[in-house]
């Protein structure tokens, strides 16, 4: 699904695609800023013996922060790089429903097992850095590359809409449920099956993502790569 033609900026906002885009990073965005934003405290939380005490020292959860990090960062590499033999689409069906089964899974089974609950993060970790690099590439595809910067500048909105909304959910939430740090896994279940519920939204919009209507795109005696005249 590559376009053949070019889609200025101010054409593209006015296109179900890019919305459809829009809401598509929004989702995975917000669930992965909802995971690091509360990840130290989670991995306490959600560990503690007979006594309520945490077996994840302060020391261990803030290493699995920078762990959690290197994971994002990875993602971004190895996730985009198979976008490029996947298609863009198809990679996003994978971050947004293979997170929707991760986040399932770390909200009912996470307490469970250590190894299990890394995995999880770390794979959700993964998903967040790949959507955020492979959305470029997402756009070349949808819009050509006529002012796909500025095309990329405006998707890029969702992002920080995201910043916002994935720590406002979690964190109210979880204030429902008590304070972070004093709390238990099954406190978590709410908060982590609400970003199964924002993965879901965003993987039917990917789904109804389709190529841009003809009418959109630029006249063909337009070079992609000029700036127009003005």
């Amino acid at each position: 699904m590559i376009a053949t033609g070019h889609v200025s900026a101010d054409n593209a906002i006015k296109t179900p695609q890019f919305w459809l885009l829009w809401t598509v990073l929004l989702c995975n965005v917000t669930a992965g800023i909802g995971l690091l934003e509360q990840a130290a405290l989670m991995v306490q939380d959600f560990f503690r013996n007979d006594a309520g005490v945490s077996t994840v020292t302060v020391a261990a959860a803030a290493g699995f922060v920078g762990f959690l990090s290197m994971f994002n960062m990875a993602g971004r590499f190895v996730w985009s790089s198979v976008s490029d033999y996947l298609g863009r689409k198809v990679n996003y069906i994978i971050y947004l429903g293979v997170g929707m089964v991760a986040y399932f899974f770390l909200a009912t089974a996470g307490g469970t097992s250590m190894v299990l609950f890394i995995a999880l993060c770390a794979l959700i970790a993964s998903f967040y850095g790949g959507g955020f690099a492979t959305i470029p590439a997402y756009l070349r595809d949808m819009f050509g590359t006529f002012e796909v910067g500025a095309i990329h500048g405006r998707l890029l909105t969702a992002w920080s809409t995201a910043g916002i909304l994935g720590p406002l959910i979690i964190n109210r939430l979880l204030d429902a449920q008590g304070e972070p740090g004093t709390l238990e896994a099954a406190n978590y279940r709410t908060p982590l099956l609400t970003m199964v519920a924002i993965l879901a939204v965003g993987f039917v919009a990917n789904l109804l993502v389709k190529p841009v209507n003809a009418r959109y795109q630029e006249p063909d005696t337009l070079d992609p790569i000029a700036e127009p005249a003005h």
